[in-house]
């Protein structure tokens, strides 16, 4: 079944039903009528892929992800596909690695003649951000960064992150401090934990445990069991994500018999759905994942419409959202939007 078949049943010109098919196209109403009930008749279906080659637009955007156990990523996958879809794109899911960049499905992506790139919990290399970049291809990184300029990125300030949670634990009184670390050369790891050293050594404490959980439930269980069986075990954890979080809470409460946060206090990092639950109650930075999906949508849509390919990178603020995962400090906690936040004064 044609266009033209269709044209010809609704006595209209063939540019009519192509604009009766095209969001936002100027179409008359009584026309536009006709055409859907002559397509409804002959059960016609617009061919997106040979529009595509005809527009050169194929109006998919890839999103590469490394995995989706971490429920931040579910979340933010919801929301783009809701963004994009209201931009009349549709969003094309590839998974990568976590320990390696996203090179090997690059060659995967481009059978799609996709128009644009989001690259979240995985990296590019250069040599590839450059062929991106060279072909006309807008990539945005997602809760990441790069050393080099040449791609776009979209994060939040994870040093300011991890400072205020070193901030936070200082004011609860704690003397001995963890941290678990997700993936130790993602550029979100190194900066969360860059702040919360920083913060610590302000206050003279400059001997943290350290473990690393590589963002797996499995591998955040053993780093947990392996500081918590220290002689000085820490009495404050501040753990890369949420996810991880969770895990470490079970091991404490279950295998060692902690009492959270008499004994040991958690901090998180992202403030997904488990964060929030009242057996958790888990104290985290609080991502604002809306408003980085809506800069992420607004640089892929600028610079496909522009056809100019120039690095932008924003950086959004987050919140350390007060629960009951950890000691709550005598002062610099107070109410906004009917959530408790950590704002020291200064």
């Amino acid at each position: 079944m044609t266009s033209s078949e269709v044209a010809r049943r609704a006595g209209v010109s063939q540019s009519a039903v192509s604009r009766t098919f095209t969001p936002g196209a100027s179409i008359a109403p009584k026309t536009r009528a006709k055409v859907l009930a002559a397509a409804k008749e002959l059960g016609y279906r617009p061919n997106a892929i040979a529009r595509s080659l005809i527009t050169n637009k194929s109006r998919i955007i890839a999103v590469v992800m490394a995995y989706l156990e971490n429920l931040f990523y579910p979340d933010v996958l919801e929301e783009l596909g809701r963004q994009l879809a209201a931009q009349n794109y549709r969003l094309l899911l590839f998974t990568g690695s976590m320990a390696r960049d996203s090179d090997p499905v690059f060659d995967q992506i481009m059978q799609y003649r996709v128009d644009g790139i989001i690259l979240a919990s995985t990296s590019l290399s250069s040599e590839l951000s450059e062929e991106c970049a060279a072909a006309g291809i807008p990539v945005v990184l997602f809760n990441r960064t790069t050393e080099r300029d040449a791609v776009s990125s979209v994060t939040t300030r994870n040093r300011e992150g991890g400072r205020r949670i070193g901030e936070f634990l200082l004011a609860g009184g704690h003397r001995r401090f963890g941290y678990i670390a997700g993936l130790e050369t993602s550029s979100t790891n190194r900066d969360r934990y860059a702040g919360f050293a920083e913060a610590l050594a302000e206050g003279g404490h400059t001997d943290i445990a350290i473990g690393t959980g590589n963002y797996s439930r499995a591998d955040a269980e053993a780093a947990a069991r392996e500081m918590l069986a220290l002689p000085d075990r820490p009495d404050a954890l501040f753990v890369a994500n949420d996810h991880m979080a969770v895990a470490v809470m079970d091991v404490a409460r279950y295998e060692f018999g902690l009492s959270i946060p008499q004994d040991l206090s958690i901090v998180g990092y992202d403030d997904v759905g488990p964060a929030r639950w009242t057996s958790y109650g888990i104290t985290t930075m609080s991502q604002p994942l809306k408003r980085m999906v809506d800069a992420t949508v607004d640089i892929l849509m600028e610079q496909i419409s522009s056809g100019e390919i120039e690095a932008e990178h924003r950086i959004l603020s987050g919140e350390l959202v007060v629960r009951t995962s950890a000691r709550v400090p005598e002062s610099g906690v107070v109410e906004i939007d009917g959530r408790r936040v950590f704002k020291p004064k200064g």
